[in-house]
Protein backbone atom coordinates (compact mmCIF):
# COMPACT_ATOMS: atom_id res chain seq x y z
CA UNK A 1 0.00 0.00 0.00
CA UNK A 2 1.35 3.36 -0.99
CA UNK A 3 1.26 6.68 1.48
CA UNK A 4 2.66 9.30 -0.21
CA UNK A 5 2.52 13.36 0.30
CA UNK A 6 2.87 15.70 -2.72
CA UNK A 7 4.53 19.24 -1.34
CA UNK A 8 5.67 22.42 -3.02
CA UNK A 9 5.09 25.66 -3.05
CA UNK A 10 1.47 27.06 -4.54
CA UNK A 11 1.30 26.74 -8.20
CA UNK A 12 3.57 24.27 -8.39
CA UNK A 13 0.91 22.21 -9.80
CA UNK A 14 0.54 19.71 -6.62
CA UNK A 15 -2.89 18.82 -7.17
CA UNK A 16 -2.88 18.37 -10.96
CA UNK A 17 -0.12 16.05 -10.37
CA UNK A 18 -1.75 14.78 -7.20
CA UNK A 19 -4.65 14.12 -8.53
CA UNK A 20 -3.01 12.32 -11.95
CA UNK A 21 -0.90 10.33 -9.92
CA UNK A 22 -3.73 9.25 -7.59
CA UNK A 23 -5.31 8.24 -10.61
CA UNK A 24 -2.63 6.17 -12.33
CA UNK A 25 -1.97 4.34 -9.32
CA UNK A 26 -5.66 3.63 -7.91
CA UNK A 27 -4.99 5.53 -4.79
CA UNK A 28 -7.45 7.77 -2.93
CA UNK A 29 -6.93 11.41 -3.43
CA UNK A 30 -6.91 13.90 -0.59
CA UNK A 31 -6.64 17.47 -1.33
CA UNK A 32 -5.78 19.12 2.17
CA UNK A 33 -6.84 22.81 1.04
CA UNK A 34 -10.74 21.10 0.54
CA UNK A 35 -10.09 19.98 4.27
CA UNK A 36 -8.62 23.26 5.88
CA UNK A 37 -10.62 26.19 4.13
CA UNK A 38 -14.60 26.64 5.23
CA UNK A 39 -16.57 29.23 3.27
CA UNK A 40 -15.59 32.65 3.02
CA UNK A 41 -12.23 32.00 3.34
CA UNK A 42 -12.05 30.83 7.15
CA UNK A 43 -9.33 28.79 8.28
CA UNK A 44 -10.68 25.42 9.83
CA UNK A 45 -9.69 24.90 13.24
CA UNK A 46 -6.31 22.51 14.13
CA UNK A 47 -8.38 19.94 16.03
CA UNK A 48 -10.95 19.88 13.17
CA UNK A 49 -9.00 19.73 10.36
CA UNK A 50 -6.58 17.16 11.68
CA UNK A 51 -9.29 15.31 12.34
CA UNK A 52 -10.76 15.71 8.18
CA UNK A 53 -7.21 14.41 7.24
CA UNK A 54 -7.81 11.27 9.65
CA UNK A 55 -11.34 10.49 8.17
CA UNK A 56 -9.93 10.72 4.83
CA UNK A 57 -6.84 8.81 5.58
CA UNK A 58 -9.09 5.96 7.06
CA UNK A 59 -11.05 5.76 3.88
CA UNK A 60 -8.22 4.72 1.74
CA UNK A 61 -8.42 0.88 1.71
CA UNK A 62 -5.28 0.69 -0.65
CA UNK A 63 -3.62 3.53 -0.10
CA UNK A 64 -3.95 7.51 -0.71
CA UNK A 65 -1.94 10.22 -2.24
CA UNK A 66 -2.07 13.69 -0.30
CA UNK A 67 -2.27 16.79 -1.73
CA UNK A 68 -0.45 19.72 0.34
CA UNK A 69 1.51 21.11 2.84
CA UNK A 70 0.48 21.95 5.89
CA UNK A 71 3.51 21.38 7.86
CA UNK A 72 1.52 22.10 11.42
CA UNK A 73 -0.31 19.00 9.81
CA UNK A 74 3.06 16.34 9.74
CA UNK A 75 2.15 14.84 13.44
CA UNK A 76 -1.06 13.69 11.46
CA UNK A 77 0.21 13.09 7.67
CA UNK A 78 3.21 11.70 8.05
CA UNK A 79 1.85 9.14 10.87
CA UNK A 80 2.45 6.65 8.51
CA UNK A 81 4.01 8.19 5.05
CA UNK A 82 6.16 5.97 2.80
CA UNK A 83 6.54 8.76 0.34
CA UNK A 84 7.34 12.66 -0.16
CA UNK A 85 7.11 13.70 -3.74
CA UNK A 86 8.36 17.38 -3.63
CA UNK A 87 7.69 19.44 -6.67
CA UNK A 88 10.27 22.42 -6.64
CA UNK A 89 10.12 24.13 -9.38
CA UNK A 90 11.98 27.25 -10.21
CA UNK A 91 10.98 30.87 -9.17
CA UNK A 92 10.15 32.05 -12.16
CA UNK A 93 8.11 28.92 -13.12
CA UNK A 94 6.13 29.36 -9.90
CA UNK A 95 5.63 33.27 -9.91
CA UNK A 96 4.33 32.74 -13.73
CA UNK A 97 1.94 30.16 -12.96
CA UNK A 98 0.71 31.35 -9.68
CA UNK A 99 -0.50 34.75 -11.62
CA UNK A 100 -1.83 32.55 -14.79
CA UNK A 101 -3.56 31.22 -12.48
CA UNK A 102 -5.22 33.34 -10.10
CA UNK A 103 -6.13 35.51 -13.44
CA UNK A 104 -7.77 32.60 -14.59
CA UNK A 105 -9.38 31.44 -11.44
CA UNK A 106 -10.83 35.33 -10.79
CA UNK A 107 -12.36 34.81 -14.57
CA UNK A 108 -13.85 32.09 -14.29
CA UNK A 109 -15.27 32.45 -10.71
CA UNK A 110 -15.60 29.08 -10.09
CA UNK A 111 -15.61 27.88 -6.76
CA UNK A 112 -11.93 26.40 -5.67
CA UNK A 113 -13.16 23.29 -3.79
CA UNK A 114 -16.30 21.30 -3.79
CA UNK A 115 -16.64 21.97 0.12
CA UNK A 116 -16.62 25.66 0.06
CA UNK A 117 -18.25 28.67 -1.40
CA UNK A 118 -14.57 30.18 -1.69
CA UNK A 119 -13.11 31.74 -5.09
CA UNK A 120 -10.62 34.19 -6.58
CA UNK A 121 -11.01 37.90 -7.25
CA UNK A 122 -8.78 40.37 -8.97
CA UNK A 123 -8.92 42.33 -5.38
CA UNK A 124 -7.72 38.89 -3.72
CA UNK A 125 -5.17 38.91 -6.26
CA UNK A 126 -3.79 41.63 -5.73
CA UNK A 127 -4.22 42.21 -1.72
CA UNK A 128 -2.13 41.02 0.82
CA UNK A 129 -3.97 37.71 1.37
CA UNK A 130 -2.99 36.87 -2.80
CA UNK A 131 -1.70 33.51 -3.62
CA UNK A 132 0.55 35.22 -5.64
CA UNK A 133 1.96 37.17 -2.93
CA UNK A 134 1.97 34.51 -0.64
CA UNK A 135 4.18 31.93 -3.38
CA UNK A 136 6.74 35.26 -3.27
CA UNK A 137 6.96 34.90 0.74
CA UNK A 138 6.78 31.01 0.70
CA UNK A 139 9.54 29.98 -2.33
CA UNK A 140 12.38 30.03 -0.40
CA UNK A 141 11.37 29.15 2.75
CA UNK A 142 9.66 26.34 1.33
CA UNK A 143 12.82 25.45 -0.55
CA UNK A 144 15.19 25.44 2.75
CA UNK A 145 12.16 23.50 4.77
CA UNK A 146 12.01 20.86 2.11
CA UNK A 147 15.59 20.12 2.12
CA UNK A 148 16.27 20.81 5.69
CA UNK A 149 13.47 17.66 6.27
CA UNK A 150 14.78 15.34 3.62
CA UNK A 151 17.93 15.52 5.91
CA UNK A 152 16.75 15.34 9.10
CA UNK A 153 17.19 12.30 11.25
CA UNK A 154 13.07 11.57 11.99
CA UNK A 155 12.24 11.94 7.72
CA UNK A 156 15.06 9.29 7.15
CA UNK A 157 12.46 6.32 6.60
CA UNK A 158 10.71 8.47 3.80
CA UNK A 159 11.47 8.13 0.47
CA UNK A 160 12.00 11.51 -0.91
CA UNK A 161 11.43 12.12 -4.83
CA UNK A 162 12.40 15.67 -5.93
CA UNK A 163 10.88 16.79 -9.05
CA UNK A 164 12.84 20.39 -10.23
CA UNK A 165 11.43 21.57 -13.72
CA UNK A 166 8.06 21.10 -15.33
CA UNK A 167 9.78 18.43 -17.58
CA UNK A 168 10.83 16.00 -14.78
CA UNK A 169 7.58 16.18 -13.30
CA UNK A 170 5.72 15.22 -16.34
CA UNK A 171 8.58 12.73 -16.78
CA UNK A 172 8.09 10.96 -13.88
CA UNK A 173 4.19 10.70 -14.38
CA UNK A 174 4.62 9.33 -18.08
CA UNK A 175 7.39 6.75 -16.71
CA UNK A 176 5.52 5.61 -13.46
CA UNK A 177 4.57 2.56 -14.72
CA UNK A 178 8.35 1.76 -14.85
CA UNK A 179 8.96 3.42 -11.63
CA UNK A 180 9.52 1.38 -8.98
CA UNK A 181 8.78 2.91 -5.01
CA UNK A 182 11.09 1.85 -2.57
CA UNK A 183 9.20 0.06 0.25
Amino acid sequence: MKRINVVGTSATGKSTFSRALAEKLGLHYIELDNLFWLDDWQECPDEIFFARIEAEIAKAKNGYVIDGNYTRAIPVKWSEIDTVIWLDLPFPVNLYRSVKRAISRAKSKQDLWPDSNNQESLWRMFGRDSIVWWMIKTHKKNREKYLQMMNAPEYQHIQWIRLESPTAVDAFLEQLDSYVFDV
